[in-house]
């Protein structure tokens, strides 16, 4: 599994969980919503903690800067 998830790309995606979070845990989401973005956080922070996404793999897309 070699990595193909930047900083950027880390940062964004955790940023979205804790935003996410934030909404639930005040009350602005609930129910199916909270469900299913409530699983969506999990994602991107476990995909952002891994710094591989299964998504990208299929379209060859990596967002790590190229190392020479």
């Amino acid at each position: 599994m070699e990595k193909n998830m930047g900083s950027a790309d880390k940062v964004i995606r955790t940023g979205m969980a804790v935003v996410i979070a934030i909404l639930y845990f005040t009350n602005q989401i609930t129910g199916t919503a909270a469900l299913v973005l409530g699983g969506l956080a999990v994602v991107f922070v476990a995909t952002s903690f891994m710094s591989f996404c299964p998504l990208y793999l299929p379209f060859k897309i990596s967002t790590r800067k190229k190392t020479q």
